[in-house]
């Protein structure tokens, strides 16, 4: 059973106990699909080699956020793929939760009474049941509800076939690292807009040389993940994985693999456009290599490829036809920022509000990943559902904040944890935390996180009030977009990049895989008018931290270089672009 198999049924018991009026167990439950989902290893590898110690026990290999009733049951799924608890909560309310709550607005406990009223199993019969105008007839719903609950599943249609790079490419990693250390591969890489970091991927080609392929080809198919084998041949195979996606693997040949990688890569316009740049030379380019005549000139490496061509080498996130072989044909292509080029992370939520981890084990998972400094950004009072911080809450948090700091200081470490608030922007974009706490806070980051659907012109001066706030340092989320789920708030991005630009408020990228909030196309926007950029993890874990590599990617697809990012500059840089820097 794979890590999203496992992490999918804790979010449904989470869900189910919702349901239930439960207390305390959605919560428990979903803390512990979030890690489980989150988690880099097998963990079923890591149970059937180290039992169910190593899921919760040794400090080594236990997963963050999971205790020993959790790991029972994860022990329970692996070894028999059931457990008598989730079957008894699933037998009560027999619907598609997945399904159901993936529709923007539709939570456990309206899925309930969708179920109990009207019979809803699936989304086929809610939409039914909404187009015959039977939800607007229950109470607290209405006409308004109905026709929200109908965009939603239209917006869910459209994003079929799709699937959030983040939550995918742990497990094509996972294949990628096994596949490389078969000692029939001599070299391999994925590719296709997977290599492009693109926020959604359809499917993934893997790359491979090899003289006896196979053996690896045999392996390939038989692996723990895969649901289902299109084909099983010599030199290519092609499956679909548990997770839904499809993945073929390729044998080419090793002259040709960097013209393989150019052209399975993509984009489609931008192999297009270097086609006619070879054609334009009376060569011919396609995914063998570069010939003149029958005669391979060049092929071997990407690098090789793009040399030829006349093109400075062009990064995979920027392949998309979009102005970079012109840049690369005079040689003034940026110098992206780097995947390991962050100083910091400034939103971090915790166990103070509805993170799975303390302020401490957050602050020591970022110092593993070689991070100088942490914002924690627990949520505010009006979020309540996350246990919001008041002002009197935050007081005790900054305290605890400077002891901790005292510790690490004593430790003779130089890493720095920054007091923060993930504010709200209330409906009028006033704040929901008084002025006078705000400013004794290091870093101030505000959002949205109600009344999505205001109009456009009411929306835009609701953010630009809460940017214009003298203790407002970012703004996060900014579009409030989640992928496949929800649109955008209804915006003029340009607004918004002026007033941040006006104002001093640092947009953010926001890491998290089905946020990735700003799109690449407003990072881009932003490089080119000078406003300031963060990419954060919006860690809820210590594994979320990890996802800043999903934002330094959709960085890099928008050309963002490190001179861009405040957060790539050491501490006492960075402190100085606020709008208050903290006196100490």
């Amino acid at each position: 059973m794979t890590n999203q198999e496992i992490a999918k049924i804790f979010y449904e018991i989470a869900a189910l106990y919702e349901m239930e009026g439960v207390e305390f167990k959605p919560r428990a439950y979903e803390k512990a699909a979030m890690a489980i989902e989150a988690y880099e290893g097998d963990i079923a590898e890591l149970y059937e080699k180290g039992g169910i110690d190593a899921l919760y026990k040794n400090p080594k290999t236990k997963i963050p956020g999971v205790g020993q009733s959790m790991a029972e049951h994860i022990a329970q799924l692996i070894d028999k793929g059931r457990f008598a608890e989730y079957e008894r909560l699933k037998k009560k309310v027999p619907v598609d939760i997945q399904g159901l709550t993936a529709i923007e607005g539709v939570g456990p406990k309206m899925v309930y009474k969708l179920y109990k009223k009207l019979g809803v199993k699936t989304v086929d019969d809610l939409e039914k049941a909404a187009k015959a105008g039977k939800v607007r007839k229950l109470e607290d719903f209405g006409e308004k509800s109905e026709e929200n609950i109908l965009k939603g599943i239209e917006f869910l249609k459209k994003s079929t076939g799709r699937f959030t790079l983040g939550f995918v490419l742990p497990d094509l990693k996972k294949i990628e690292n096994r596949l490389k250390e078969l000692p029939q591969v001599k070299q391999i890489s994925l590719a296709g807009s997977v290599r492009r970091k693109k926020e959604t991927v359809g499917d993934c080609d893997i790359l491979i040389t090899s003289a006896a392929p196979k053996p690896v080809m045999d392996f390939f198919v038989s692996m723990p993940e895969v649901e289902r084998i299109y084909a099983h041949g010599p030199t290519k195979s092609a499956v679909k994985l548990k997770s839904g996606i499809d993945v073929d693997l390729r044998v080419v040949p090793p002259e040709s693999f960097g013209a393989a990688m150019q052209y399975f890569t993509g984009s489609k316009d931008h192999n297009i456009t270097l086609r006619e740049i070879a054609i334009k030379k009376g060569w011919k380019l396609n995914e063998y290599g570069i010939f003149k005549g029958k005669k391979q000139i060049a092929g071997k490496t990407e690098e090789e490829v793009y040399k030829k061509l006349g093109l400075n080498y062009i990064e995979p996130e920027m392949r998309e036809n979009l102005g970079e072989i012109q840049l690369a044909q005079k040689g003034n292509l940026p110098k992206l920022i780097g995947y390991n080029d962050l100083k910091g992370d400034l939103q971090i939520q915790t166990d103070w509000t509805d993170g799975a981890n303390s302020i401490e084990e957050m602050a020591e998972e970022a110092k593993k990943l070689g991070l100088e400094y942490i914002a924690i950004t627990d949520h505010t009072k009006s979020l309540a559902m996350t246990g919001g911080s008041d002002e009197k809450k935050l007081l005790r948090q900054m305290a605890a904040i400077d002891k901790l700091n005292s510790k690490i200081k004593n430790q003779k470490s130089k890493f720095r944890i920054l007091k923060g608030a993930e504010v709200n922007i209330l409906k009028n974009g006033s704040l929901d935390i008084a002025d006078d706490v705000l400013a004794k806070l290091d870093v101030v980051g505000a959002a949205v996180h109600s009344h999505f659907n205001l109009p456009r012109t009411e929306q835009i001066k609701r953010i630009i009030r809460a940017m214009e706030n003298p203790n407002v340092d970012i703004l996060f989320h900014p579009t409030g977009r989640i992928i496949q789920r929800r649109a955008a708030y209804d915006l003029d991005i340009d607004e918004i990049i002026k007033a941040a630009k006006r104002t001093g408020t640092i947009l953010e990228i926001d890491a998290y895989p089905d946020r990735l909030d700003i799109k690449d196309e407003y990072v881009k926007k932003c490089v080119e008018q000078g406003v300031k950029l963060a990419i954060d993890s919006d860690a809820h874990s210590v594994v979320h931290i990890h996802y800043l590599e999903y934002g330094i990617a959709q960085a890099r697809r928008g050309w963002a270089k490190k001179s861009d990012i405040i957060n790539a500059k050491p501490l006492k840089e960075f402190l100085k672009l606020l709008k208050n820097p903290p006196a100490w």
